[in-house]
């Protein structure tokens, strides 16, 4: 007879305690330091602190909410996540995406949509920006966050997974 077997849970706890909110990778990938993101204006955490990740340049890549909340600002290569604590999120596709001008990202949601952590919200070409010659690194950022505010989880050059903790933020 063997003993019972302990699956992983499909979605971590919302907060790693009462006052710190769990944030997690929106994809699959390599984690990236935010310091080595080629745009200063997330190397140098102009916009915040978090940390990034580098997709496999696969044809079709699922993009999920990092935590619980509202879709604020959407884009097809960016968007915001607002949570019920006032903390907004950055998941950002790519390094100068926009110019694509979306070609190569479908959203799955609308801009004021009530999300949970795991949820989709937009699939993208990761392998369409590399043909493009463009950086597929995913910033992930907590907006105008003290830096001391957030502990990242996740260690540069490990893979993760979606759903996978990246940072806490208190």
């Amino acid at each position: 007879m063997t003993g019972p077997t302990t699956a992983r849970s499909p979605r971590p706890p919302a907060h790693d305690d009462l006052s710190s909110l769990l944030v997690t990778s929106p994809l699959a990938g390599s984690v990236v330091a935010l310091s080595a993101v080629p745009d200063p204006v997330f190397s140098q955490q102009i916009v915040g602190p978090g940390i990034a990740i580098d997709p496999e340049p696969v044809e079709h890549s699922h993009v999920v909410a990092p935590a619980d909340g509202r879709i604020g600002s959407l884009f097809p290569h960016a968007f915001a996540l607002e949570t019920t604590s006032g903390r907004a999120i950055l998941v950002h596709l790519g390094i100068d995406t926009v110019n694509l001008r979306g070609d190569g990202f479908t959203l799955h949601v609308e801009a004021g949509a009530e999300v949970r952590r795991g949820d989709l919200v937009i699939t993208w070409d990761p392998a369409r920006v590399v043909a493009a010659g463009l950086s597929t690194v995913c910033p992930v950022v907590a907006l105008q966050a003290e830096p001391d505010r957030v502990r990242v989880r996740a260690t540069a050059g490990a893979a993760v997974v979606a759903q996978d903790p990246l940072f806490s933020w208190s």
